[in-house]
């Protein structure tokens, strides 16, 4: 009898982890399967442009859901980003430049110094959450906004490192 309870446990707390990430499963999903479709029946697949649109639509993603509840996202994002937590102003202009990448992005304008400037923003803005998640606090993610509930997690880390990460590769192999 034991062994059920602790079998039916872990299906109930595994069940809720997917119903918690069910929405960034939802978005990331969607944007995987446009730039296949869009690779697939224009260009074929080319890893520098897969990322280059992943990366477009994730911050236009990201950045309209920010906008949803602007101001609860800027109460949230100031619980933990180093820079928001000193400027309020930069907590209302973070989905503001999420939005400004996404269309450098995807129009592949200033290549160059849009991945430059991601690598930065990426790198600053992981500071924020690796401290937030080492500390055990409770935080609610602001990544896409606050209308959408997710907890802070290492996801949240291996959004923000990502991204940076495919933005330095694209500098590397330009």
């Amino acid at each position: 009898m034991q062994h059920e309870h602790h079998q039916h446990n872990g299906q109930e707390q595994k069940k809720g982890l997917l119903r918690q990430y069910l929405p960034l499963i939802l978005v990331l999903g969607t944007i995987l399967l446009l730039i296949t479709a869009w690779q697939y029946f224009t260009t074929g697949f080319n890893g520098l442009e897969f990322m280059r649109l992943f990366m477009a639509l994730f911050f236009l993603s990201f950045g309209s859901f920010k906008l949803l509840d602007w101001k609860g996202f800027v109460d949230a994002y100031q619980g933990y980003d180093v820079i928001a937590k000193r400027s309020r102003a930069y907590g209302f202009v973070y989905p503001l430049i999420e939005l400004s990448l996404g269309v450098l992005y995807i129009g592949n304008w200033y290549p160059f110094w849009t991945n430059v400037f991601t690598v930065v923003l990426m790198a600053v803005s992981s500071i924020g959450v690796i401290q937030a998640v080492t500390s055990h606090r409770k935080i609610r993610c602001a990544c896409l906004g606050t209308v959408v509930q997710l907890p802070m997690t290492t996801v949240t880390i291996i959004e923000d490192l990502g991204m940076g990460l495919m933005a330095l590769a694209m500098l590397f192999f330009m």
